[in-house]
């Protein structure tokens, strides 16, 4: 195809060709032959240029992505965001071309890195590994966010899910979730119940189990995961919801102990922990989604691709051994779209809002 530098170069020989060829034929014609220069002039210019174009092609444009690619994770490096974040980025820089280079972006919960993403030109080199807590819940949690997830953002498409588990720490007397629930409901108001800010997984996920049991144990928040997780071991907290990822090799290692995991099915990361439906509390189900969002007015066949990208690395084997070795649940196809992503998205906003708003009065 011919490049906008060969177009030019063709374009200005055209021209010199045609002023030594209409000067030598105007210079016959008599009077008036000004006139007549500059008639021929824009006529055969227009017809040279149209020729130039028709012979070589339209100048050709550049194919996305033409640079590497920020991938901004509003959380810290190591976290399961984070983690997700790096596994999947990877695997798109080689199907796109370009690399795709994560950048951290702390604070309010993940909410000052998705803004900046938010505010971002939209033309597919900046996106955000958005999850529960920056795109749904924050919504109920903060009345001036900075940004409208479901409005600032184009979905691209979901990438996994983290199991949620019940973890207390290791000297805690209840040896199940069934003990668990007995001791915490005779004894809701002399816990406490640690967490990562108001925004985080591990606030809404024992927002939900406290209400279910009927307590209200005190709330210790902590900056991440890793300070509460600190605490847990050391005994200065009673529990925590937190997401398998982060209590894995804490509970193999019998630094704290593990009553059930939230969900339908056990967990790869932690196989021999039992799910809430097995230890009799079925309706405990709490999944933390992560998945990829672009500044909203990003274009289409970007979307499409990078679409495309995102797919190609989760149905790469050694990218789903490595997200399933570390607790991720990985998004079915169907749940793949860039359509289910903004569906999904309006649900758990509609959900959550109400029950936080109340929890906050």
């Amino acid at each position: 195809m011919l490049t906008f530098a060969t177009f030019r170069f063709r374009l200005a020989a055209a021209r010199q060709w045609f002023a030594r060829t209409s000067r030598h034929f105007v210079d016959n014609m008599g009077q008036g032959s000004e006139v007549m220069r500059y008639g021929l002039s824009v006529g055969l210019t227009g017809a040279l240029t149209g020729a130039a174009l028709v012979a070589g092609g339209v100048p050709a444009k550049a194919e996305y992505p033409e640079r590497p690619i920020t991938l901004i994770v509003p959380f810290n490096a190591g976290g399961p965001s984070d983690t997700v974040a790096r596994i999947v980025g990877e695997h798109m820089g080689r199907t796109l071309g370009r690399p795709v280079v994560v950048e951290n972006v702390l604070g309010a919960g993940g909410t000052v890195g998705t803004a900046r993403a938010a505010r971002a030109v939209a033309d597919g080199y900046t996106l955000v590994l958005g999850h529960m807590g920056t795109h749904a819940t924050a919504v109920g949690l903060y009345p001036d966010l900075a940004y409208k997830p479901a409005t600032d953002f184009a979905a691209v498409g979901m990438i996994a899910g983290f199991g949620v588990v019940v973890v207390a720490r290791k000297d805690f007397p209840a040896a199940n979730l069934r003990e668990f629930i007995a001791y915490a409901k005779a004894n809701g108001d002399k816990l406490n119940n640690a967490h990562a800010g108001l925004s985080s997984v591990a606030y809404a996920a024992c927002l939900q189990l406290n209400g279910m049991l009927g307590i209200q144990p005190t709330l210790i928040p902590y900056q991440g995961a890793a300070p509460f997780t600190t605490a847990l071991l050391a005994g200065q907290v009673d529990y925590v919801c937190d997401q398998v990822l982060n209590s894995a090799p804490h509970v193999k290692s019998g630094g704290i102990k593990a009553f059930a995991v939230a969900s339908p099915a056990r967990n790869a990361a932690m196989p021999d922990v039992p799910t809430t439906v097995e230890a009799g509390l079925p309706d405990f189900q709490f999944s933390a989604w992560n998945a990829l969002f672009a500044p909203t007015g990003t274009p289409k066949p970007v979307i499409e691709k990078l679409n495309a990208a995102l797919a190609k690395a989760l149905d790469d084997e050694s990218v789903r051994n490595r997200l399933t070795g570390i607790g991720a649940d990985i998004a079915t196809p169907a749940q793949r779209s860039p359509q289910y992503l903004a569906d999904f998205l309006n649900q758990e906003i509609a959900r959550w809002t109400p029950i936080l708003k109340a929890a906050s009065r």
